[in-house]
């Protein structure tokens, strides 16, 4: 089962996600929701998962 989005900053940089063009997906290994600003999508900026340690 899917869990509630809740993120609300970029997992890269900490931006808060209110501008288009941001992503919000879950992590493939523990399913936390992460969130992705358009610029770190852009730049391809590695992100963290701050719950399993997940890199992407």
């Amino acid at each position: 089962m899917a869990k509630t989005i809740t993120e609300k900053y970029c997992t890269s940089c900490g931006a808060h996600l209110v501008d288009p063009g941001y992503t919000r997906f879950q992590c493939p290994t523990c399913e936390t929701v992460l969130g992705r600003c358009n610029s770190c999508r852009k730049q391809s900026n590695p992100y963290t998962c701050p719950k399993c340690g997940f890199t992407g």
